[in-house]
């Protein structure tokens, strides 16, 4: 038997072992182990995955942690600036003593909805994607939240996802449910960080707007250099609401990001910010899909790339636009810059269109640091090193002044300026 086999094998065993003790949604998860079984884990023949080699995620015997985590190891990440309202889960489990409940909005724990069974029974399967199937049958905890109609948030909610190091390979579920109700507006970060040992995070969100709405929406995963991170978020807009979107990727040795966001109301409008960093022998791969499905739609989207060392990105963006999105508006923009011979991105912009009264575009990049503009710099009296270092800052802060909640934005400023620091050399 082949070790990929062999490892689809052992999530199999697993589930029949624990099915009985997985709480609610028994049909659903069932449905979704017989996906898994039948289809099994992606390979390279599928153009979805032909860029990212998941040998590593497949061949590693990754089980559900049963026993309890040491808070000890991260208590102290939970006490950052955005702790005034924040959930906290450490190695896929809830942890109350952590966490801070937000006042004005309506949230708990997967868990907890799950043993009231006031969870919807409806972890989706739509998407198609493995992972997401994976997640349908294991997903044991993560935050179900709503916010009530009209009602504005002045603090983000954090969503604070901590990892422990473990003498065995683990994975975690994590899953979150986000309802914004008519005219209600939040933000949102969602945090992944801490775990030194091998460990698999499989995420799904499912973020739903009501007519109206506002949601800015950052993800931030720093993981360690021997996690492996796989997520899917799904969001769907009603009429004249906003999704704004921030996705962060520093860490972990491969990591993969599906984002699709459904404008169905019309006027609806979604922006999606993206930026990974990556050295060494990192792979981020993120995929994107906009789709526009209702008239007087604005979609803008920009991701960008600075990678060193043999780091590997992957960027695959597809515009949807509908017979019936008449006056949509969307551009589409990918930048990437090298910072070694070794790096090298594999960039997929795409619009399909449908309707024939439209403005859209999309272009994408790849290069270097300019060789006229550092020779220019250094010409009014600064240093090689200090002027690649002004370069590359300035080509992610296009990314991160975007960024509306302060002490996110302060962070990730500091953490470039410390990363350029130590590439600009």
């Amino acid at each position: 038997m082949s070790p990929v086999a062999e490892i689809k094998d052992l999530y199999l065993s697993e589930f029949e072992r624990l099915e009985k003790s997985l709480p609610g949604l028994r049909d659903v998860r069932r449905r979704a182990i017989e996906r898994f079984a039948q289809s099994g884990f992606p390979t390279g023949r599928e153009e979805a995955w032909r860029f990212t080699d998941l040998t590593p995620v497949i061949e590693t015997p990754f089980r559900i942690p049963e026993s309890e985590a040491n808070l000890s190891e991260v208590e102290s990440l939970a006490g950052g600036p955005l702790s005034a309202a924040q959930l906290v889960f450490v190695d896929g489990r809830f942890i109350p003593s952590l966490s801070t409940s937000p006042a004005g909005i309506v949230a708990e724990s997967l868990a907890r909805s799950l043993e009231t069974s006031s969870y919807e029974a409806d972890l989706s399967l739509e998407d198609g994607h493995v992972f997401s199937a994976l997640n349908a049958a294991f997903a044991v905890d993560g935050a179900v939240v709503r916010i009530p109609r009209g009602t504005s948030l002045a603090a983000p909610l954090h969503l604070l996802f901590l990892s422990t190091t473990r003498e065995e390979p683990f994975v975690v579920y994590p899953r979150i449910r986000m309802t914004a109700e008519e005219g209600a507006s939040v933000s949102v970060v969602e945090s992944y960080v801490g775990g030194t040992g091998p460990h698999l995070t499989d995420a799904v969100v499912e973020v739903r707007l009501g007519d109206g709405a506002s949601v800015r929406w950052c993800k931030l995963q720093h993981e360690g250099a021997e996690a492996y991170h796989v997520a899917s978020i799904g969001v769907r807009l009603g009429r004249n609401s906003t999704f704004l979107s921030h996705s962060i990727s520093l860490g972990a040795a491969i990591s993969r990001n599906d984002l699709s966001v459904r404008l169905a109301g019309e006027g609806a409008e979604c922006s999606l910010d993206g930026l990974y960093e990556l050295t060494g022998g990192q792979l981020s791969d993120h995929h994107t899909t906009i789709d526009h499905a209702a008239p007087h739609g604005t979609s803008r989207e920009l991701y960008k790339g600075i990678l060193d060392g043999r780091s590997r990105g992957v960027f695959d963006g597809r515009i949807l636009v509908r017979p019936e999105a008449q006056k949509t508006n969307a551009v589409q923009t990918n930048k990437n810059l090298l910072l070694s011979d070794g790096a090298l991105v594999n960039t997929k912009p795409q619009l399909e269109i449908f309707a024939n009264d439209v403005k859209c575009k999309h272009g994408a990049t790849i290069g270097k640091l300019d060789p006229d503009v550092l020779f220019y710099l250094r010409s009014r009296g600064i240093g090689s090193g200090e002027a690649r270092r002004l370069l590359i800052h300035a080509f992610a802060c296009e990314v991160l002044d975007g960024i509306p909640i302060g002490a996110v934005r302060e962070q990730l400023e500091r953490y470039v300026l410390d990363l350029v620091a130590r590439k600009g050399g």
